[in-house]
């Protein structure tokens, strides 16, 4: 459910290891104290599991935007979030995500798209929305943060010295249409 390669339990003279990445056999194995693996090690079989060189591992060890309040991502945003970056650091520029109502999806894609943009991973960046409301709420509220890096599109005029950009479709496509 949380996505998580390890897990370690311990009843004080010892540990059992659950590792699930598939890279280590057996899948269990007890350790003495002295055999726990340091962060390092956890870390080097984390990579392993996931594919990750130099190169993503920039992309997908980016920090999560941390508001005052100290808000963080769910378990299941969190999954989302991580998913997604590893997927296009590894080249995919396509992902679709599915969430149901309530769940989060415009703060699941301002994670997604902070990281992306922190990382410098992508140069511009498009949020689409369906409802005027939703973009200019998109705009004032969630994705604040960006600032002076972000711009509503209007009337299919695009100007390109912003990164962040936020549209109705029928703003970047028009209501009929088009060659274009």
């Amino acid at each position: 459910m949380m996505d998580i390669p390890f897990v370690f339990s311990s009843n004080g003279d010892g540990f059992l290891l659950h590792d699930r990445s598939g890279n280590y056999d057996p899948m269990e194995r007890e350790l003495s104290l002295s055999e726990f693996p340091r962060p390092v090690d956890l870390w080097t079989r984390y990579r392993k599991w996931k594919g990750l060189d130099e190169r993503k591992e920039q992309i997908v060890t980016q920090n999560y935007y941390v508001d005052e309040v100290g808000k963080a991502p769910r378990y299941y945003q969190l999954n989302a979030i991580n998913r997604t970056i590893e997927a296009i650091a590894n080249g995919q520029n396509r992902v679709l995500l599915v969430m149901a109502t309530g769940t989060g999806k415009t703060y699941t894609a301002f994670q997604i798209i902070w990281r992306l943009w922190k990382a410098g991973v992508k140069k511009r960046i498009l949020f689409l929305a369906d409802r005027n409301i939703l973009v200019d709420q998109t705009l004032t509220n969630d994705f604040k943060p960006f600032g002076s890096a972000m711009t509503k599109i209007r009337k299919r005029q695009v100007d390109k010295s912003y990164e962040i950009y936020l549209s109705l479709y029928q703003a970047v496509s028009g209501n009929e249409e088009e060659p274009e």
